[in-house]
């Protein structure tokens, strides 16, 4: 998509810091002056509520966790679906902690609505334009993932489909794209996240697990994204990653998120944070 296609509906481009959006989902702030973190495994499993219980006490701001999985094989596991709803209910209660779960469907919305604080769209649905309306018209926080091969204006104009029906709840996360390069799983572009910040006033986090594929770089491409100025980061972490049931190489352990959890909370302080 050329820019000047795009460019009509960017118009909060170039918006200053004290213009900038603050998205609330539950409990967790988004985009104000200090990042967040939001961790959890892959996909929801049968010990799920102890596993957020832990991962609680390293210091996350939020939750993360997969009842539907948009897996590239049909035969991988696809997540548990509703059954999985009534740990997300517990987790909560447990933990207090916002939880956050992905969507492919306006019908999947609506099923886990109730047991969750936001929506989390895919890198493969960034540009599902009936499933964003319909997001939109729900009016619940997204986030909104940048696809495999979206440019940083599809991605804000993707944004654009949920304000446009009078949702404004929107964090734009940045997870890497395909580029020739196989050694990572994608290419973490922290370009994106300075670009993004200027062309929309929308907070924006990145995913450096799904960047990395590997969790021994999940650390190191967490440091760019901070240092660049995301305004948080979205993990993947479990107590065992060795038995996650999905994405488990690319899944950090509880020492890992702790170490992260203090990174994050070190970048709040003045002076350490590029913005």
């Amino acid at each position: 998509m050329r820019s000047e296609e795009t460019r009509p509906l960017l118009e909060l481009q170039k918006a200053g810091t004290d213009s900038r959006r603050v998205v609330h989902i539950g409990t967790l702030t988004i985009g104000a002056s200090r990042p967040v973190l939001i961790a959890g495994p892959c996909s929801v499993e049968p010990g799920y509520v102890a596993q957020a219980s832990v991962l609680a006490e390293t210091g996350v701001d939020g939750l993360r966790a997969g009842v539907f999985k948009p897996r590239t094989h049909p035969d991988s596991f696809q997540g548990m679906g509703l059954e999985a709803l009534p740990l997300l209910a517990e987790a909560r209660r447990l933990t207090g902690l916002p939880l956050i779960s992905e969507v492919m469907s306006p019908t999947e919305a609506e099923a886990i609505g109730d047991h969750v604080d936001g929506f989390q769209v895919g890198a493969r649905n960034m540009q599902n334009y009936r499933l964003l309306e319909a997001l939109g018209d729900l009016g619940r926080p997204v986030i909104l993932k940048r696809g495999l091969s979206a440019t940083i204006d599809e991605w804000v104009a993707s944004s654009e489909y949920l304000r446009k029906r009078g949702n404004d709840n929107v964090v734009l996360c940045e997870r890497g794209i395909r580029t020739f390069e196989t050694r990572t799983r994608n290419t973490l572009d922290v370009s994106a996240v300075v670009v993004a910040r200027e062309l929309t006033d929308l907070p924006v986090i990145v995913d450096p697990s799904h960047a990395a594929g590997r969790r021994e770089w999940v650390p190191a491409l967490a440091r760019a994204a901070l240092a660049v100025g995301a305004d948080g980061l979205l993990v993947e972490a479990h107590p065992t990653p060795a038995e996650a049931w999905s994405d488990g190489a690319q899944t950090i352990d509880l020492a890992a998120l702790a170490d992260l959890a203090e990174l994050v909370l070190d970048s709040r302080l003045p002076g350490l944070r590029v913005v």
